[in-house]
C-alpha cells in the first residue's frame, strides 16, 4: 500500500485549502483513514479520521469546525478540507490508513501506513 498525500501550500490566514491522499492496493474502502500533522519542533498529532465508508468522522479538538475529512472509494482517495486556516495549522500533514475498518485513535501505533507527507504553511 502506498499513500501520496498533496495539496499543500502557502496560504493567508483566514483562508482555506484541501489535501488530498491517493492510495494504492485493494480493499480501500474496507480500512478508515486518517490525517496527522507535525508542526516544526512537535510532536505528530492526530488530526482526524473517517470509517471505511465515510460515514462517520472524527476530528481533535483544535480543529473541529473547520476541518472537514471526506473520502471517494471509487478512486481511493481521501481529503481534508480545511477553512479558517490559523498559523497554529501550520505543519507536514499526513495521510495515513487504519489497522482496521474504524478507528478514531489518536495514536499512531493504530495505523498502518503513512503517505510522504505534504507541507501547509498558514502566514498571519
Amino acid at each position: 500500500v502506498q499513500l501520496q498525500a498533496s495539496g499543500g501550500g502557502l496560504v493567508q490566514a483566514g483562508g482555506s485549502l484541501r489535501l488530498s491522499c491517493a492510495a494504492s492496493g485493494r480493499a480501500f474502502s474496507s480500512y478508515a483513514m486518517g490525517w496527522f500533522r507535525q508542526a516544526p519542533g512537535k510532536e505528530r498529532e492526530f488530526v482526524g479520521s473517517t470509517t471505511g465508508s465515510g460515514g462517520r468522522s472524527y476530528y481533535a479538538d483544535s480543529v473541529k469546525g473547520r476541518f472537514t475529512i471526506d473520502r471517494d472509494n471509487a478512486k481511493n482517495t481521501v481529503y481534508l478540507q480545511m477553512s479558517s486556516l490559523k498559523p497554529e495549522d501550520t505543519a507536514v500533514y499526513y495521510c495515513t490508513r487504519g489497522r482496521t475498518y474504524w478507528t478514531n485513535s489518536p495514536l499512531s501505533a493504530e495505523y498502518e501506513y503513512w503517505g510522504q507527507g505534504t507541507l501547509v504553511t498558514v502566514s498571519s
